[in-house]
C-alpha cells in the first residue's frame, strides 16, 4: 500500500529531527557538565517530546 502524502510529510519532519539532533550532539563536547544538566533538563521537560509522539502513533484508533 502508497503512502499517502500526510505521511510522507510527518517521515521528512522525522528526518528534520533527526539532523537537529546530529547537530545537538556534535555541540555537546563543547559545553560545560553545568550547561550540559541544564540542556538535558530543557530537553526532559520539552513537550511534547519524542515519546509522546512515538504514544501517538502506536495508539490504536
Amino acid at each position: 500500500m502508497p503512502l499517502s502524502g500526510e505521511a510522507i510529510r510527518v517521515m521528512n519532519l522525522v528526518d528534520d529531527v533527526a539532523t537537529t539532533m546530529r547537530r545537538m550532539l556534535s555541540l555537546v563536547p563543547s559545553l560545560s557538565p553545568e550547561e550540559r544538566k541544564r540542556v538535558s533538563d530543557y530537553l526532559g521537560q520539552s513537550q511534547p517530546n519524542a515519546e509522546a509522539v512515538q504514544k501517538a502513533l502506536a495508539a490504536q484508533p
